[in-house]
């Protein structure tokens, strides 16, 4: 379990559990079958769909032997076994175990690291760091079969580690398999996309989302659940990672301020911006921000194809729509793009953070009035 940032959810390399991607499994099966698996996968999709639960549902199943450890059961008399039909790999496998426990000698991730002198992570994946990955790769493994490279993510990565990546990617060693991981792959090398089989990984429909936070956050009530599934755009991480920051209350508040317009409470804008900026730790800030862009994305995206996502809030549909009539789209779509440059902003350049929010909730009142 992922103790040491407070999740109360198995990490991807611990969780055996995968929902809702049955269709990218068989694709990864089939391939393996197929005696032609490629060298190098691309997965793509949101943040918190399940991109890293499913490279290490794959590592561990090529590291067992692409199914000889597999529980795959057998016919009523033993006389033959049944054909596979997924990835998963029993929780008492050794193979499990020692990936779990991140002591599997063939499998190696590659993430930001730490700096040495400072003790912070890193704001990329170095170069040094991807030379060694691929060192890793032209070993041998251990028992003869393969080696598996996972990157989390390959959008971290620096100019000269992705240059130092499109080397290998070109000549792959034998019995090597990179499993590349990207939220964002428009911004990756066009020469690194077109050496990998791409596999998108799309966001969890609703009832999913809300299965699987009853599993891992047993204490929210069931409208509560419901309402950060519609939150989550289809990602348990972002979900979950909701639920921790209390998302759920600041998404209320925020919109309660919001159905306000064109005139703003003043003092109760000030008030949430303190709310947000008190929290030393920035997780209220960054979630703040997050909701408040996403929700303005929202308006813009309702407002370009003129359909409405389920409501979390009871009248935000309403008021959505009442704000798309005091500006144009164009306009909406520009104060978007702005206020999510400037919470980015504030989070590199350590700005007040209290004045951002009221900045910004100033802003959507401009251009409403």
């Amino acid at each position: 379990m992922a103790e040491d940032n407070g999740q109360a959810w198995p990490e991807p390399r611990a969780n055996s559990r995968l929902l809702g991607h049955e269709d990218a499994e068989a694709v990864l099966l089939r391939a393996k079958e197929s005696g032609r698996l490629p060298h190098a996968w691309l997965l793509t999709g949101p943040r918190g769909v399940g991109k890293a639960t499913l490279a290490y549902r794959f590592a561990r199943f090529l590291l067992a032997g692409g199914g000889e450890e597999m529980d795959q059961g057998a016919g009523l008399f033993g006389e033959e076994e049944l054909p596979q039909t997924g990835l998963a790999l029993s929780e008492d496998s050794p193979v499990f175990r020692r990936v779990a426990a991140g002591g599997e000698g063939d499998l190696l991730t590659l993430a930001r690291g730490y700096n040495d002198k400072t003790k912070k992570l890193r704001s990329e994946i170095v170069v040094e760091d991807t030379r060694n990955a691929i060192g890793f790769l032209r070993m041998t493994s251990g028992g003869g079969g393969y080696r598996v490279l996972i990157v989390d993510s390959v959008d971290d990565m620096g100019s000269s580690a992705a240059n130092a990546l499109l080397k290998v990617l070109e000549e792959p060693p034998e019995r090597a398999v990179l499993l590349l991981i990207s939220h964002a792959p428009g911004g990756l090398l066009p020469t690194i996309r077109s050496r990998c089989r791409k596999l998108r990984l799309p966001g969890l429909p609703e009832a999913t989302l809300v299965d699987l936070l009853g599993d891992y956050a047993p204490e929210l009530e069931a409208e509560d659940r419901l309402a950060l599934a519609r939150m989550s755009g289809g990602s348990i991480g972002r979900a979950l990672t909701l639920s921790r920051n209390g998302g759920l209350e600041l998404y209320q508040e925020m919109i309660a301020l919001l159905d306000g317009l064109p005139k703003l409470d003043i003092p109760r804008v000030y008030g949430f911006g303190d709310k947000l900026a008190r929290d030393q730790s920035g997780d209220s800030f960054r979630t703040g921000g997050d909701l408040l862009c996403n929700w303005l994305a929202e308006l813009v995206r309702s407002g370009g194809v003129g359909s409405e996502s389920a409501e979390v809030v009871t009248g935000e549909s309403a008021l959505r729509q009442r704000l798309l009539a005091g500006g144009a789209l164009a306009q909406w779509l520009a104060l978007w793009e702005n206020l999510s440059r400037l919470f980015g902003r504030a989070e590199r350049a350590n700005l007040d953070r209290r004045q951002v929010v009221v900045s910004a909730f100033l802003e959507i009142e401009a251009l409403v009035a």
